[in-house]
Order: C-alpha cells, then sequence, then structure tokens
C-alpha cells in the first residue's frame, strides 16, 4: 500500500515546507511557517481556509466540518501533524525528566520517531497514524453519508492504490474500538505518536472525543502524566 505518500500530502500543507533529506525536522520553524499562514500575511486576512491549508481538502473535511467555525489561533495545533514523532518523543522526554521513580525502558525498545523510519516500518507505522486520524475524525460521530463520500473523493485526489483505498473504506466502517487501535501500535513510540495525532484531531471540550482520548491512552496503557504531557505538547503548538 502506498499509506505514506497519502499521509505525506495529508500532513503536507501542515507543514509549510520539507525539511532537506537526512536532516532532523524543524517543527518550530514549520510552526512559524504556518503561523504567518494563519494570521493572513501583510494583508491581513480575514480568516482560514481550511481545505485549502490542510491536507489539500481530505483533512479539512475530517476537522472542518465539525469545528471550521471556530477555528482561529488553535488551528495552529494541527502543525502538530508536520513532526508527529519529534512531538512525541520530545514530549517523552519531558516526562522522563520530571518522573520520580518511575522505571524506564532502554531506549532500544521505545523505537523510532516516524520521521527516523524506512521501508516496511515506515509504512507500517504510517498505517497506524492514518487509523488513528480517521478514528478520531468519526469521535463525535460527525461523518454521515454524505461527508464521507466527499471525504473519500478528497481522498481519492491523493492518489491511494486500490490495496489502501479499501482499507481506508474499511476503517469509516469498523467500530470505533479503542484496544483495537492500540493493538495495532508496533512501539510505545507509535503508542505516543497515535495519541498525538488522535489529540490534534478532537475537540476536548466535545464531551464524545474527550471520552474517545481517555479510553486510547487507557488502551495504550500510557501513564497519566505522558498522556498529559502529550497533550501540553499539542497544545504548546497553538500557544
Amino acid at each position: 500500500m502506498n499509506v505514506m505518500s497519502v499521509l505525506n500530502q495529508i500532513m503536507g500543507q501542515a507543514q509549510v515546507g520539507q525539511p532537506q533529506s537526512g536532516r532532523a525536522m524543524d517543527v518550530k520553524g514549520l510552526m512559524g511557517g504556518l503561523g504567518n499562514q494563519l494570521s493572513g500575511g501583510k494583508g491581513g486576512g480575514s480568516g482560514v481556509d481550511v481545505k485549502s491549508l490542510l491536507g489539500g481538502g481530505a483533512l479539512g473535511l475530517m476537522l472542518g466540518s465539525k469545528r471550521g467555525r471556530k477555528m482561529g489561533g488553535t488551528a495552529l495545533k494541527y502543525g502538530a501533524l508536520a513532526g508527529v514523532g519529534v512531538l512525541a518523543y520530545k514530549a517523552y522526554q519531558n516526562y522522563q525528566t520530571n518522573a520520580q521513580g518511575v522505571p524506564q525502558q532502554a531506549p532500544a525498545l521505545q523505537g523510532r520517531p516516524l520521521e527516523q523510519l524506512h521501508g516496511a516500518d515506515q509504512e507500517r507505522r504510517g498505517l497506524e497514524i492514518l487509523q488513528a486520524m480517521i478514528m478520531a475524525a468519526r469521535a463525535d460521530g460527525h461523518i454521515d453519508a454524505n461527508e464521507r463520500a466527499l471525504l473519500t473523493q478528497e481522498i481519492e485526489k491523493l492518489g491511494p492504490d486500490d490495496e489502501l483505498h479499501a482499507w481506508i473504506q474499511q476503517q469509516f466502517d469498523a467500530p470505533l474500538d479503542a484496544k483495537a487501535l492500540a493493538r495495532n501500535s508496533d512501539s510505545p513510540q507509535a503508542s505516543r505518536e497515535i495519541y498525538v495525532v488522535s489529540a490534534v484531531m478532537i475537540n476536548d471540550q466535545n464531551p464524545m472525543e474527550r471520552a474517545w482520548l481517555d479510553q486510547l491512552a487507557a488502551a495504550l496503557k500510557l501513564e497519566p502524566n505522558l498522556a498529559k504531557e502529550l497533550e501540553q505538547q499539542v497544545q504548546a503548538i497553538s500557544g
């Protein structure tokens, strides 16, 4: 499946420019560029075109239809998708620094950030991330038949192969099951990335979406303080 091709396009507009090959992703720089877009530049634009800003339409539909009326500065947090692995790892480092008496796993057992993976490992992680995005978008039940048809059209524009297209449709039909999503996690780092992506997608002021995030944290076996740190990193993007 060509999952990374599709996922990179969905994340692409949030990235506001690609990091050079072989160099670490400059999340701060990416956020600054995104902030310039959101502020409307010198022209003082009055709002955010979510569908053009986020993923050429696909991500905009997953987010914009339920949050489009109140995007404002909080849209900055969607830029976290551009460096999900870096952000999740930074949160884990902060958690380790602040943790007292908590046994720590060896670094080799933690897994590598998405941005450092290649080949089959990257494709697998990409599926985990994309599945988390779709599940979080469905958490409040807002994607009806018409919105699903529109979203399918937008995803088709990104060029998924037949296998990935069928897989995506399965994700729309599958039960919302946090435990099933967690079982697909290939490492602690993957679990953190799944949670970060989900935290980006949900509106924690919506009880149904907040409940989904809490269920996911439990299913991923994230320590409460780690889950809190991951959310704080996401919120810091929009601060």
